[in-house]
């Protein structure tokens, strides 16, 4: 049976006017990969924040490892790994000494700080360029050796605040690699994103948050039993689509949902079956609209986001 190594319970936080976390509970067990998924601006890193301690929460308890997060200097503090959203790193020191700067601020010195940096950039793919500034490296090589630097004190839970941000395709595979190496290790991540399939990769659990607040708390089979559609069809449109259309789509044969976006020019349609695809394209000819472009697919995480809050994850 699985151990909680973090507990977060009831977090709440807020800006001014504006309650940008309110009351997030969740766990995370030991060895668990966590997905922690939402819209940019839903609270996601403002949670990261106070389970770091970073920032003080206005209500709520984190606890790991069965050790209370406080404010300040605190030892359980040392047992996370925080992989941030903006990188921090020094582009004119070479990448081993950028690590043993930040490993030092663990305490960590002499053989054993060589050690780990070895480690950590056999890890992230980086012993080759050990030597090189990271001015020289590519937005995902930086990425990765933020990842090492996180590591370097062998946390026993690592953080992932949007680590793909700005990164091309080559980069977020070469990261996702590390990623997986560490899960395979049985190391516990938390993960937060917007993207739905990088979430769909690296998670065993999921907690999807939106406007501050725990929406979904569960495995993703668990996710994908709240949908009624099996499959979903996506067209772009040579001209936008009445809403009257779109109403009147909406209540078509083997229809779950239709979402609307690009001005009208995009159509998102859940379906019950497959089979129902062809269908609704022969009706939108039928009706005057044109595609530009389709496609068809199985139902995704997206497809839940869209279910439970009626919006695209990326809107």
């Amino acid at each position: 049976m699985t151990t909680t190594l973090l507990d977060v319970q009831h977090l709440t936080k807020s800006f001014g006017a504006r309650k940008v976390v309110d009351d997030v509970s969740f766990a995370v067990g030991r060895g668990q990969t966590l997905g922690l998924l939402g819209p940019n601006g839903a609270g996601k890193s403002t949670t990261v924040s106070m389970i770091c301690g970073l920032i003080q929460a206005e209500q709520g308890t984190v606890m790991l490892d069965g050790q209370a997060m406080g404010p300040g200097k605190n030892a359980v503090k040392f047992k996370i790994g925080l992989v941030p959203q903006d990188l921090a790193l020094y582009d004119d020191l070479a990448a081993r000494e950028n690590l043993k700067l930040f490993g030092a601020l663990y305490g960590l010195s002499g053989s054993q700080l060589q050690q780990r940096c070895d480690a950590v950039l056999e890890l992230v793919n980086l012993s080759d360029r050990a030597n090189d500034k990271p001015a020289t490296f590519s937005g995902g090589m930086k990425r990765r050796l933020n990842i090492a630097a996180a590591l370097l004190h062998d946390p026993e839970l690592l953080i992932l605040d949007e680590p793909t941000v700005g990164v091309d395709p080559q980069s977020r595979n070469a990261i996702f690699d590390s990623l997986e190496a560490l899960k395979a290790q049985g190391r516990t991540l938390i993960y937060t994103s917007h993207y739905m399939e990088e979430v769909e990769r690296l998670a065993d659990h999921i907690v999807i948050i939106d406007h501050g607040k725990v929406i979904a708390n569960e495995t993703p089979a668990d996710l994908y039993r709240r949908l009624p559609a099996k499959a979903a069809l996506s067209i772009d449109l040579v001209r936008a689509i009445a809403e009257v259309d779109v109403a009147a789509l909406s209540v078509l044969p083997g229809v779950n949902t239709v979402h609307l976006s690009d001005a009208g020019k995009h159509l998102d349609i859940a379906l019950v079956e497959h089979d129902s695809a062809m269908s609704l394209l022969g009706w939108l000819a039928q009706h005057g609209h044109k595609t530009s472009h389709f496609s068809t697919a199985k139902t995704n995480l997206e497809d839940v986001f869209l279910t439970l809050t009626g919006r695209s994850l990326r809107d």
